[in-house]
């Protein structure tokens, strides 16, 4: 049986409140009981649970006494198992009817892929999710995570402002802007949080901060006395992953609408960043920097020796086509979420290298 062909499907989790109990026996929460922002108690649903910044997200819910979270997911430990890529609007409808959440947090989509799978998870997943909320008589905020991959390419030194243009420069960015543009024209109770670059525990260990401690645990594994890395020339805004799911949170009890940049308002250059993760690693060695044409992005990182049997694998620092630079403006998430970034980065990069460190 799937989500897709019969609608959302409960899966017996015990994590979050049984979400068609609520259906079932109406008079646990009769028609006063508060499901709004604001109110004694808070409905919501969250999509994307076990994704990257999903987690977190659920993590700082869960610590909210005045919130009842359900998860709707792809898989199989969600409270909720359905795919919106695939699910109809409908199914999702009834669904909504029958929790009637007073939020709905959207953390779910694609990073990787090829242009029509992006599309699938980033752009008709959501044209899905609106569409249900329409159709529902919930009434429920939707809380979208965008991200700066929306924006693309921006002048260096610059901070980038909601009411930038966006000019995505490849096609996640282009997946991604398109479902702001669903959620902003959707008509609904809506906010797009526009996350820079996520870092923190539970980094992939194919990002750019990820490879870069992978890259140092080898090195340190096998004694190398040098690291030679490349594409470190790249400047980001990073901002913890525990910070986004702070801003989600206020995002969510909030009135807010339109989009609002989360970042850190600083942007890093990658080759700082390995600095500080050596810092925090203990790792003594010397860091080369490979040489390679002056802005260019498809160098490979981490290489502690080149391998004579192998050729070196290219790798992608940052596929989301936003050149050298992004910095955010964060004004707008301290004026109307009262949000402002508490973890730095020198913390958030001893995070990411106690988990590489627990693979030696």
């Amino acid at each position: 049986m799937t989500a897709a062909a019969t609608g959302p499907v409960a899966t017996g989790s015990t994590r979050h409140i049984p979400s068609f109990r609520l259906k079932e026996n109406p008079h646990d929460h009769p028609p006063s009981s508060p499901c709004r922002p604001g109110s004694r108690a808070m409905r919501v649903l969250l999509i994307g649970a076990n994704g990257y910044i999903g987690r977190f997200v659920a993590d700082r819910l869960l610590a909210d006494p005045a919130v009842q979270l359900t998860a709707l997911g792809r898989g199989d430990d969600a409270d909720v198992r359905f795919d919106l890529a695939s699910g109809s609007p409908g199914a999702l409808t009834r669904f909504l009817d029958a929790v009637h959440p007073g939020v709905v947090v959207n953390c779910a989509g694609a990073t990787r892929g090829g242009a029509r799978e992006l599309t699938r998870h980033n752009t008709v997943a959501v044209a899905t999710v609106c569409e249900a909320l329409r159709r529902s008589g919930c009434g429920a905020r939707l809380v979208q995570i965008g991200c700066s991959a929306e924006y693309g390419p921006s002048q260096p030194g610059s901070s980038t402002a909601e009411d930038a243009v966006p000019r995505p420069g490849g096609p996640y960015g282009v997946s991604k802007l398109a479902a702001t543009e669903l959620v902003l024209g959707s008509g609904l109770d809506a906010v797009v949080l526009r996350v820079f670059s996520p870092a923190g525990p539970g980094t992939p260990a194919g990002s750019p901060l990820g490879r870069l401690a992978e890259a140092m645990r080898r090195a340190m594994q096998s004694g190398d006395g040098e690291l030679k890395l490349g594409g470190l020339g790249a400047q980001r805004d990073f901002v913890d992953v525990r910070d986004v799911a702070r801003a989600v949170h206020a995002a969510s009890l909030s009135a807010a609408q339109g989009v609002i940049n989360i970042g850190s308002g600083r942007a890093v250059r990658l080759r700082d960043a390995a600095a500080v993760l050596a810092r925090v690693a203990g790792y003594g060695g010397a860091l080369h920097e490979l040489d390679g044409p002056p802005g260019a992005l498809r160098t490979a990182i981490g290489h502690p020796r080149p391998d004579p049997d192998h050729a070196p694998t290219v790798a992608y620092p940052y596929p989301d086509g936003c050149g050298s630079w992004q910095q955010a403006d964060v004004r707008t998430a301290r004026d109307r979420l009262g949000w402002r970034p508490r973890i730095g980065l020198e913390e958030s990069l001893a995070d990411i290298w106690m988990e590489a460190a627990c693979r030696i």
